[in-house]
């Protein structure tokens, strides 16, 4: 698959390469550099495996000072950098190129400190998701985003992309659980932005880093919110005929002025997928199913189900079935956490990440379906149901070009859709290579243009991540 472009690998950096490699030698340990063939190879591809480029060179810096030297050292040189997290982006957005260094911050991988009085945590870029609810959980408190990658991913990565996750539902998703982060700019520059606070004087420069992609900048610290577990948690499966019933319930529940603490849509095949692997008790006779996750005390919890039970009724729901355990909690969620391993147990697929508005979901599910079926291939959704964040994983074979590029070309089309119905190309996945190409889709020249001059300002050389976000036809300088 070679549909989408890749800057042409600039001549002259490629030929200074171990001139380059020796002028970053200095600058970090000498584990900290990775050049050879074999040891680049991990790096030139992240979770969007169709497409890979080998390195320059890979950099894994300890310290915010060492990735301080490394940016101004790279940016004097005029060589480009692809920051890269834990390389789990469904979008491409760590991808390298052959003319750019790789500089990831995994080693940086320490909790710095926790205030549980006033519900923050200060961490470094690369500690884990998960990484971050296990320092604070045994005092009752948690970290609200949870992507299904969070075992993996790390913070830095989910402020490149603003992830989410299906609790995001009520919590919100990353640029609403981060207060500050400490930022090296390209020329080497350490910044404080935002930090233990609600709010910041100023202009919100942090609402421009947050879902960025490593273009302005890259982040080494963060401060993040931690927020007090709930009394009790109690996931309900609700078992539909078809997924436009299902997602007609989504809408009626949400338009009804309740906000679960999760609502995750699964269709007929992402269910018998899931099932296989986690054995979580899901309902094998119907054609959707919705988990819905309801939080609080008992009294809370019954109340809140009562409502969504009345309303999955009207809608035709099959199958109730509340969780009495957490061994059964547990398995629930490993079921759902699990779908894209589980996925590619039997098929290569591409996942999309769209958004809309939770109206338009019965609608988008029969015309998902409708594209699919017109370019004779299989779909397994599994979603973010209650905020509109869909995520179709098209199934191919990946060893059949023609194949490959109708799965690519069903994405682009679905995504389109997306935008049509009122919503947008991403949720939490971001842009990458992946939907760069179809930025002029949600966007206006004048749109794209603004957003552009704003990215110019922290890199007037188009050096960071310079693949990514914006198509590669009418960039703007600095």
């Amino acid at each position: 698959m070679s549909a989408i472009a890749f800057p042409i690998p600039r001549a002259d950096i490629l030929a200074r390469r171990d001139e380059i490699i020796a002028g970053l030698a200095p600058l970090v340990a000498a584990d900290a550099l990775i050049t050879s063939d074999d040891e680049r190879r991990p790096y030139e591809t992240d979770a969007l495996t169709a497409y890979r480029r080998m390195p320059l060179a890979v950099v894994l810096p300890s310290t915010t000072q060492e990735v301080a030297a490394v940016l101004s050292y790279c940016s004097a040189q005029g060589v480009p950098v692809v920051p890269r997290g834990a390389g789990t982006s469904l979008a491409g957005g760590a991808i390298p190129q052959e003319d750019a260094i790789v500089i990831g911050v995994s080693k940086m991988n320490r909790i710095l400190e926790i205030d549980y009085a006033n519900r923050v945590a200060k961490v470094q870029a690369g500690v884990t998701n998960l990484a971050v609810t296990g320092a604070v959980s045994a005092e009752g408190f948690f970290y609200a985003p949870d992507p299904s990658s969070q075992l993996a991913c790390s913070i830095g990565g989910n402020i490149g992309m603003n992830s989410g996750g299906a609790h995001c539902l009520k919590y919100g998703v990353t640029t609403n659980n981060v207060l500050g982060v400490t930022l090296v700019m390209l020329d080497g520059s350490i910044v404080e932005i935002g930090g233990a606070h609600l709010d910041a004087p100023g202009l919100d420069v942090l609402g421009l880093i947050v879902g960025s992609e490593g273009q302005l900048g890259i982040v080494t610290e963060a401060t993040v919110r931690i927020l007090r577990s709930a009394e009790g948690a109690r996931p309900v499966l609700f078992g539909f005929p078809t997924s436009e019933e299902a997602g007609a319930a989504v809408a009626a529940i949400i338009g009804a002025g309740i906000i679960p603490v999760a609502m995750e849509f699964m269709d007929k095949p992402a269910i018998e997928i899931c099932e296989a692997f986690a054995h979580a008790g899901y309902p094998m006779d119907v054609e959707a199913l919705l988990i819905i996750e309801v939080e609080g005390s008992d009294e809370e919890m019954d109340a809140q189900l009562a409502r969504i039970v009345a309303i999955a009724r009207q809608h035709g729901v099959k199958t109730v079935k509340e969780s009495k355990s957490a061994m059964e909690t547990a398995a629930i969620w490993k079921g759902r956490k699990s779908a894209f391993g589980a996925t590619g147990r039997i098929a290569d697929y591409i996942c999309m990440d769209g958004t809309i508005p939770t109206g338009q979901l019965p609608f988008v599910l029969r015309r998902m379906d409708e594209i699919i079926k017109g370019y004779g291939l299989r779909v397994a959704n599994v979603f973010h149901a209650g905020d509109g964040n869909l995520h179709p994983l098209i199934l191919y074979n990946c060893n059949d070009p023609v194949e490959a590029q109708k799965a690519e070309d069903a994405g682009n089309d679905i995504l389109k859709l997306c935008v049509e119905v009122g919503g947008c190309l991403t949720g939490e996945h971001g842009v990458g290579i992946e939907k760069r190409d179809l930025m002029n889709v949600q966007f206006n020249p004048e749109d794209l243009q603004q957003q552009m001059r704003v990215r110019a300002v922290f890199d007037g050389q188009w050096l960071m991540n310079p693949a990514k976000v914006f198509p590669l036809e009418g960039r703007v300088a600095a």
